[in-house]
């Protein structure tokens, strides 16, 4: 099977990674419990930024927060290597600016996911992803944006969103924990 995932609050615990940085950084004390309940993706407020604030905060703090140590979820780099072990084909779906897409591909190297050129897609924006994933005739698909899942809707792809606090409104099937994978594609 071809199997695609995003990278960012999918495989990756980004945000919450960025918030805790956020809490080092501004000399903050924000509550795991306050970013747990965000409405949004953005995670700007509870710090008391405005929009541009937050944006300019995110922009000046890119690089670290991408290629330091954010986690992956737990147990989803063994699962993606069970999965490309047992033959099927694992596509990265970003929609991370260009600049950051080599060091990106570099940092999950790095990390230990099974990754591959030409299965590596970055530098898109959002709506960009459907003509990727619909090129790529994948089977399954994992992200955790809105506006991803939301023009997904009619693909032949099986769509998964990854639980965030952000996406509860979405009606489709839910990733809570990766181990759940095992009961929904054979690893």
């Amino acid at each position: 099977m071809k199997i695609g995932f995003d990278i960012d609050d999918t495989l990756i615990s980004l945000r919450e990674y960025a918030f805790h940085h956020y809490n080092k950084i501004l000399e903050k004390n924000v509550s795991i419990e306050q970013f747990n309940s965000l409405p949004t993706l953005y995670i700007h407020e509870p710090f008391g930024l405005s929009s541009e604030e937050g944006k300019n905060l995110w922009l000046t703090n890119a690089e670290h927060i991408f290629f330091t140590s954010c986690p992956p979820y737990e147990g989803v780099v063994d699962l993606l290597h069970k999965l490309v072990h047992n033959g099927h084909e694992i596509y990265y779906i970003t929609s991370r600016s260009k600049e950051y897409c080599q060091k990106t591909y570099d940092w999950m190297k790095l990390n230990n996911f099974p990754i591959e050129q030409g299965r590596f897609f970055c530098g898109m924006e959002d709506h960009e992803k459907v003509d990727i994933i619909e090129s790529l005739s994948l089977d399954y698909y994992f992200d955790d944006k809105p506006a991803v899942i939301e023009t997904l809707t009619e693909s032949k792809t099986k769509i998964y969103v990854k639980d965030q606090s952000y996406n509860k409104h979405l009606a489709v099937p839910r990733i809570n924990d990766w181990q759940e994978l095992k009961n929904i594609i054979k690893i």
